[in-house]
């Protein structure tokens, strides 16, 4: 008999957590999550200003072991465990110039927060999933693990090159037990991050904001649709992943970029 899929409430019963969940694509992806019935629970090192009381946040630096070990306590003290794993958490701070201008605590602050943030959550959480045979994690990782801009995100496209190469491992060893490990990695995405990111490059050097956005697109070889992708956007692709549509799916990326990389 065909396999029916109720699209309403599919996440029913389901408890996810969403690292970076205040801002830009993880809010969006938190949002989508609830829309589809999930307990969701955010991280993020500051309580946003605007707040869903359907949300359970966590106030937690991710980039440092001990607000890993805070999550991962609070959540098993009171859920057990969780369903659902997005490690969503990302981002570079290091400043525009090359390679000669990053110091090593440029290349270490990237390195925990874009890759090693993601490792020890996976290491606390997925014993529950492995108990009991159920779970889907997804890693957010981005182009520029394979299209790197050396300008001044270097740090942050080794490390989720990184990222992209452990998810693929991991889903090797815990596919045939049930949990499910997934890569999404976008490309270009307008959230207030990026054009954090912008500004310092505008800054750097001498042009306006919007001759930086465009810098960053052309520095990627262009957008064939012609603009970032919008967090929605990206938050409706993970939706799919998580939900049973996507039960066949694991160890695989899924690139989701407008078209900037040109090539298979």
């Amino acid at each position: 008999m065909e396999q029916q899929f109720n699209f309403d409430n599919e996440l029913s019963g389901k408890i996810a957590l969403v690292t970076g969940g205040t801002k830009g694509a993880g809010k969006a992806i938190a949002e989508r999550l609830a829309k589809a019935g999930a307990q969701v629970i955010i991280t993020a090192r500051n309580k946003p200003d605007v707040w869903d009381d359907a949300l359970h946040f966590i106030a937690a630096d991710l980039s440092k072991s001990e607000g890993t070990e805070k999550v991962i306590a609070e959540i098993k003290t009171q859920y057990g465990g969780v369903d659902i794993l997005i490690n969503n958490l990302g981002g570079s701070e290091t400043p525009g110039g090359g390679f000669s201008v990053l110091t090593d605590n440029d290349w270490e602050n990237s390195l925990q927060t874009n890759l090693l943030a993601p490792v020890r959550l996976d290491r606390g959480l997925l014993p529950y999933m492995l108990a009991k045979a159920s779970g889907v994690i997804i890693h957010i990782a981005s182009i520029q693990g394979k299209m790197p801009l050396y300008e001044s995100t270097l740090p942050y496209a080794a490390a989720k090159a990184g990222l992209i190469n452990y998810s693929k491992g991991l889903a090797n060893e815990v596919s045939s037990k049930g949990v499910r490990v997934l890569t999404v990695s976008p490309g270009f995405i307008k959230t207030t991050s990026a054009e954090r990111m912008a500004e310092r490059l505008a800054e750097s050097a001498g042009i306006t904001k919007d001759q930086a956005i465009q810098g960053i697109m052309d520095s990627l070889g262009g957008i064939r649709m012609g603009r970032p992708a919008k967090p929605e956007e990206v938050a409706e692709l993970v939706g799919f992943l998580v939900s049973q549509r996507a039960g066949y799916l694991s160890g695989t990326e899924y690139i989701i970029d407008g078209g900037t990389i040109p090539t298979i």
